[in-house]
């Protein structure tokens, strides 16, 4: 199966942290798009987990962004898979939806042991942020030779509707508009 399917999906949230969104282009945009992803997740019982990097340094997650706290890992490495026990919350055949905070430094380093695990992953490039955009670009394209497919918070929310039929319909396009 080439799309994203929702029967094995796990929504991956890396870093959307206090200190760091105020100086991350077009920030507001990236957290707007990960509460799409999260509330489509919650529609279709996809399980989620979120992450915070040095959450001393960094600060917690965003207000904005609705944390679940027993789905949530504090890290140290940048690549969340290094940390003790993460990969074991993460199903070998899981399709782990990513988006988050920094692109080009945790996201990426997560994305790449993901891949290396021999995860599927999938990118969602529009909840994606960076201090500076050549970097959310450079790494876009690196996550990309690497394995990962790179897709938008629309293309996920339909793959996992899979059929204007499916009875949430309704609720995930009002979620996308």
């Amino acid at each position: 199966m080439l799309t994203i399917d929702p029967k094995r999906s796990l929504l991956l949230i890396v870093d959307f942290q206090s200190r760091l969104m105020p100086v991350i282009h077009e920030g507001a945009t990236a957290v707007r798009n990960a509460n799409r992803l999260i509330e489509a997740a919650k529609l279709f019982a996809i399980p989620r987990l979120f992450t915070e990097q040095n959450s001393k340094g960094l600060g917690p997650t965003v207000a904005d962004i609705p944390v679940e706290k027993d789905r949530l890992v504090h890290k140290q490495f940048f690549d969340a898979c290094r940390e003790d026990g993460f990969l074991d919350r993460i199903p070998a055949d899981a399709h782990v939806v990513v988006a988050g905070c920094e692109s080009h430094v945790c996201v990426q380093q997560s994305v790449l042991g993901l891949v290396e695990a021999s995860r599927k992953t999938y990118v969602v490039r529009d909840a994606l942020g960076s201090r500076h955009p050549e970097d959310k670009d450079t790494a876009i394209r690196r996550m990309e030779r690497h394995g990962a497919e790179i897709v938008t918070t629309e293309m996920v929310v339909f793959e996992w509707l899979a059929t204007a039929d499916n009875p949430h319909f309704r609720q995930a396009i009002t979620l996308i508009k």
